[in-house]
């Protein structure tokens, strides 16, 4: 090992190792530090190949220069884009101040664009002493060397030929949001190359797009593809973090999602993919994790953010205990101005660098918490995030609730950002779900059709004076049940997971139709399949921005795991082996995702032009609206072209009259296992024809004869429109 030292420099650089001529300029920020040193390695990618415990590279060590507010920087010569490097820094020890420098722990760059191999869980990757178990005393520092056991960071050339390429720039009451992982959507997917599946190029394949563009996506919304690590306790088990919460860089694109692991393509095979996506008119969004790192607890392993400085990076208490409102260990401390600019410049380098359309944060109440860990809505980074010039050309959808303190946030969230509506995904399963299986039962439950008609108009009651289109509904999310499951499983199946099904979500507002996971009896798949095609109803006729879990829409299911977060296998692969009643789900849902397209009014509206009539096709009151036993409900949007939502939740059939609102054609059916199969659907002949009875123009309000009735089946949702 060799050490030298960098030259100091007139100006503060970018944060960070970036190129420039004859070598790079590094910016690294660590407090309360008394050295910092650029370790760089001289092999070409084989620095985690592991031999008798040490690695093969031979280490470099450039003393950093001090340099203003806590951050040291300068100028490193003869470090090239393809150079491996990571980061040490020594100061005090004095964990109960939230100090744990440790020179013997090599470290991450904050900033890095690239990391490049795998995470062992050594005693050696710990800054404290710990067994082979990595149990030990969080107070006591460890002094085995860690390169040989941690990632490394990449310097990296990160130029890339964009040509024409523009944001698809859908208008936002067009969106149609599908959330996917890069692994899972193509895995399985017959047309994709086997060496392209689960990566970013299968992701922006013919095969792939030409399928997202049938259902009518405008937007994907990606799991975490910022570089991650597994948990130890996940490892122990063989098992993986597959979702990717639980972030090592934030600056870089994790390489597993790639075809080629030379870290250059990595970052190419990204851009690529957003490249395509974007001409074929699909904007991409990225599930980010801004709330907490893979170090996890101060019993965790030092990776990069504590052994720069705990104390700045992370929430302490006056012990310097982790303060944790994420449930994950940690939480980041985005009260301090330089985990602030650190979060920023990342968002803002995926928006510039890597043309990416926005962002779902995960949860958003945490980022969101002050000093006091109170939430506020003016918090400097929120407030950030909407005044830079960069990101508030983009969209920004927060998941509003986190683990902490008064964490359930939903509706507060300032500016225009859209939020996760997780009062939408609770009233549509309570109502086709929940109540319908009580009622089947002959028990009393629910609140008949006030709460789900509150959710199909925009939910005003948490938005208040905002768009509908601040709503992002949704039934099923990658956390859950995928939406063929809560009509087939009443209680979770998570026993794969290897936590004595004691993980996951208790509370599903399931309905298992009689008979627990997979049956033969055809009269129970049936009522399944009409009650998958009326949440998925629900969710794409409804106002807001609707967001479908990838394979909702071709019967997707995770044998009752509600939690398959560490199953990487044919559990979460998407299956493309289609029987018909699969079909037909898929061209349901890309019928209804274009009479979403056709009927602007179903998106958006003006709450005061919304017609509520009850099933003899009169004017709703408040107090017909308010009963308990209410299960059927019209609901009609005035606008151009004209539509009527017909929804009975009652486990019987009922006749219902249409209002006099104009001439209207049924144009879907929940009852009907294809969508084309309602147009013509008995009784429904004299909707159709748009006419009253006895043909001709429609006659004016006062001679118009009055509409016959219809019968609904059991537990339907309808469509009509002018």
């Amino acid at each position: 090992m060799s050490t030298t030292s960098a030259q100091a420099l007139p100006h503060l650089p970018s944060p960070g190792v970036h190129p420039v001529d004859g070598g790079v300029e590094v910016a690294i920020h660590a407090a309360a530090a008394s050295a910092v040193w650029l370790c760089t390695f001289d092999d070409e990618g084989d620095v985690l190949r592991r031999d008798a415990g040490t690695s093969k590279g031979g280490e470099t060590r450039v003393a950093l220069p001090a340099a203003d507010d806590g951050w040291w920087a300068g100028f490193v010569p003869d470090v090239h884009p393809g150079t491996r490097y990571g980061l040490r820094a020594d100061g005090p020890w004095e964990p109960t101040e939230g100090h744990r420098h440790n020179p013997a722990k090599l470290l991450l760059d904050p900033w890095a664009r690239s990391v490049e191999g795998s995470l062992s869980y050594e005693p050696a990757v710990y800054g404290h002493v710990v067994d082979e178990a990595g149990e030990g005393d969080p107070s006591v520092r460890s002094d085995p060397d860690s390169a040989p056991f941690v990632p490394r960071c990449v310097v990296l050339d990160t130029g890339f030929e964009w040509g024409d390429d523009a944001p698809p720039g859908p208008a936002r009451d067009e969106r149609v949001v599908y959330e996917v992982h890069v692994r899972e959507m193509t895995m399985r997917l017959p047309g994709v190359p086997e060496h392209l599946r689960g990566t970013y190029a299968g992701l922006c394949h013919p095969v792939t797009i030409e399928h997202l563009k049938a259902l009518g996506v405008t937007t994907v919304e990606l799991l975490p593809v910022h570089a991650y690590a597994d948990e130890p306790h996940l490892v122990e088990r063989g098992l993986t973090n597959h979702w990717g919460y639980n972030t090592l860089g934030f600056f870089a694109p994790h390489a597993r999602y790639a075809s080629n692991r030379d870290p250059h393509e990595v970052l190419r095979e990204f851009k690529g993919m957003v490249k395509l996506l974007h001409a074929a008119g699909i904007e991409v969004l990225l599930d980010v994790v801004y709330n907490h790192t893979a170090e996890q607890s101060i019993g965790g392993a030092t990776l990069s953010w504590r052994g720069l400085g705990e104390a700045t990076r992370y929430r302490l208490d006056e012990e310097g205990n982790d303060v944790d409102v994420t449930g994950c260990g940690n939480t980041l401390d985005l009260t301090d101005p330089v985990v602030i600019e650190m979060v920023l410049d990342s968002l803002r380098y995926w928006v510039s660098e890597c043309h990416v359309d926005g962002f779902r944060y995960d949860p958003a109440v945490a980022p969101g918490r002050g000093e006091d860990l109170g939430y506020e809505a003016d918090h400097p980074f929120l407030v950030a995030v909407l005044e830079d010039p960069v990101l508030s050309q983009v969209l920004h959808v927060a998941e509003p609730w986190d683990p902490g303190p008064d964490g359930w946030r939903t509706g507060q969230f300032p500016g225009a950002r859209a939020e996760w509506n997780d009062r939408f995904r609770d009233a549509a399963r309570d109502f086709w779900l929940a109540d319908a299986g009580a009622l089947s039962r002959g028990e009393v439950s629910g609140d008949g059709v006030r709460e789900i008609a509150t959710r199909l108009v925009g939910s005003r009651d948490l938005f208040g004076e905002r768009s509908p289109l601040s709503s992002v509904g949704f039934v099923t999310a990658h956390d859950g049940f995928t939406m063929a499951d809560p009509v087939a499983y009443d209680e979770k199946h998570n026993e794969a997971n290897g936590e004595d099904n004691r993980d996951g979500n208790d509370h599903n507002r399931s309905w298992n139709h009689g008979a627990e996971g997979p049956t033969d009896d055809e009269v129970i798949q049936l009522a399944r399949r009409r009650s998958v095609r009326n949440l998925l109803g629900t969710l794409l006729l409804s106002s807001g921005i609707p967001m479908i879990a990838s394979g909702d829409e071709i019967g997707r299911t995770t044998d009752g795991n509600n939690n398959p977060y560490c199953r990487d296998n044919e559990m979460t692969w998407l299956d493309w082996e289609l029987d018909t009643a699969r079909t037909d789900l898929l061209a349901t849902a890309a019928h209804l995702t274009e009479l979403r397209r056709e009927v602007p009014v179903l998106r958006d509206h003006d709450e005061s032009v919304i017609g509520w009539y009850d099933e003899a096709g009169q004017p709703m009151t408040d107090e017909t609206r308010e009963q308990d036993d209410r299960r059927t409900l019209q609901l009609h949007p005035a606008g151009e072209p004209s539509a009527l939502l017909v929804v009975h939740g009652g486990p019987g059939p009922v006749d219902v009259t249409l209002p006099d609102v104009g001439p209207l054609r049924l144009r879907w059916d929940s009852a009907r296992e294809r969508p084309e199969d309602a147009e013509g659907a008995e009784g429904a002949e004299g909707a159709d024809e748009a006419t009253p009875p006895g043909g001709g123009e429609p006659a004016d309000e006062s001679s118009a004869s009055p509409r016959p009735p219809e019968t609904l089946t059991p537990l339907s949702l309808r469509l009509y429109t002018s």
